[in-house]
């Protein structure tokens, strides 16, 4: 039978005396009991205790992450909510330059048809998104309402550059058509001594139609091209003496009779304002003076509809 209690000595090497500690049985295995208690006790602690550190260095970092995660989209929608506005802003200004085409074409006596329904969408502000939308939802919104500008802003600016090629296409042709429609007179200062109408013919006394406009002037006077034009007759022309003839386009030539002088050749090109030839008195003439014509699809026509100095 085992013995009910355990001795155990504890001898010292300094010479102390011997001593004995007696245990029982139970009082062993209490005391085993409580050392493994201790033991595990302490094995959880570090254990639980290793794990909240894990797990505190684990949410640290996923803070981290969604602080930056916060920080980034706070970003993107800032940087959203500033194209939103520079979009609206480009709309106002494409709106505001469509107003001055318009300006443009009234002055230029040309119409055009009212701006179309892509000016008269509304555009999304910062204000205008809900503040009990959540931030991705915000953002998706504000996504969608700059794609939908953006569409906007593409079209119009596509019509705009059509409009714009028609109307500096316009603009071209009219500049050039006035250009090139005769307008002032050929010459400086002189006095008209027949118009364009019926007369008395100076050299047969019979009542004839004058297709022409007579301006008595000095010889030698500057004679100017009233437009435009390009010279296809440069020289001697039967009873008008020397001459010029310039097709301005659009059906539309002048003459120029009776000079003392032709400044110009057959091809040339000449602008309003440009020194063509001389007044003179050559040709079936009674004096000095220039023979002015002006001839619409081969039809005289009256000169002086065509002068507006």
């Amino acid at each position: 039978m085992m013995a009910k209690k355990i001795t155990f000595f504890i001898a010292s090497s300094s010479g102390a005396p011997v001593r004995r500690i007696t245990l029982s049985r139970l009082s062993l295995l209490l005391l085993a009991l409580v050392a493994a208690a201790c033991l595990l006790l302490v094995l959880f602690l570090f254990s639980d205790y290793a794990i909240l550190m894990r797990e505190s260095a684990r949410a640290e970092r996923l803070e981290k992450v969604m602080a930056g995660q916060e920080a980034e989209l706070s970003k993107q929608e800032e940087r959203l909510r500033s194209l939103v506005f520079r979009i609206n802003r480009l709309k106002a200004q494409l709106m505001k330059f469509n107003m001055f085409e318009q300006k443009i074409r009234v002055i230029a006596g040309m119409d055009k048809e009212e701006a179309g329904s892509i000016f008269g969408v509304g555009g999304l502000v910062p204000d205008d998104i809900d503040p009990d939308m959540d931030s991705e939802g915000q953002r998706q919104a504000m996504l969608r309402e700059m794609h939908s500008q953006l569409n906007i802003l593409e079209a119009a600016f596509a019509r705009q550059k059509e409009e714009f090629s028609s109307l500096l296409s316009s603009l071209h042709d009219k500049s050039r058509l006035l250009a090139s429609t005769p307008s002032i007179r050929p010459i400086d200062g002189g006095w008209i001594t027949s118009r364009f109408d019926y007369r008395i013919s100076p050299f047969t006394g019979l009542r004839e139609f004058h297709h022409g406009l007579d301006i008595a002037a000095r010889i030698g006077t500057p004679v100017m091209a009233p437009a435009d034009g390009t010279v296809i007759f440069s020289g001697k022309k039967g009873t008008l003496g020397n001459s010029i003839i310039i097709d301005h386009g659009n059906g539309i030539i002048t003459r120029y009779g009776h000079l003392s002088k032709c400044m110009v050749k057959r091809g040339q090109t000449v602008k309003r304002g440009d020194l063509i030839g001389k007044v003179g008195n050559t040709g079936l003439s009674t004096g000095p003076h220039l023979h002015y014509e002006v001839r619409k699809h081969g039809v005289p026509v009256d000169p002086e509809k065509y002068i507006l100095n």
